[in-house]
């Protein structure tokens, strides 16, 4: 009787370095992002500014442009909204636009917010350079 051995070699992989190996993989072939502005065009075409309100300022103001975010103050309490009100009537004002086409989109009730311009209103180049000059002023 002969007996027939066969060797079979089996590589244990532990989750961890398959998804140690899948991300390292990911990163050769993804090309690295541009970080994002504060100013940046969402899908339907709409001009989306991030915003670093501070309300119950003495006057309304652009105090700085960051990748996190536009600072801008604003001279009304934050309470019953106001303060959101004069937020988008101080930047339609400093981007020459209608209110009706500057809104409020998230963070109503937040210090972090994001202000819609409205799709074909303006440029994303033509925002930053109007924000840009009125925070030098």
């Amino acid at each position: 009787m002969h007996r027939l051995f066969t060797s079979v070699n089996i590589q244990i992989m532990s989750k961890n370095k398959g998804k140690a190996k899948a991300a390292a993989e990911a990163t050769k072939s993804t090309p690295a992002k541009e970080e994002a502005g504060p100013i940046t065009v969402d899908k339907t075409g709409n001009i989306c500014i991030q915003i670093l309100a501070k309300p119950g300022a003495k006057q309304n103001g652009i105090t700085g442009i960051g990748s996190e975010g536009v600072g801008v103050q604003i001279a009304a309490p934050p309470s019953e909204g106001e303060a959101n009100a004069e937020l988008v009537k101080f930047l339609s004002k400093v981007l020459g636009l209608r209110k009706s086409d500057v809104s409020l989109d998230k963070g109503s009730r937040s210090r972090n917010k994001i202000i819609l311009i409205s799709k074909g209103a303006s440029t994303v180049e033509a925002i930053e350079q109007l924000l840009r000059k009125e925070s030098e002023s």
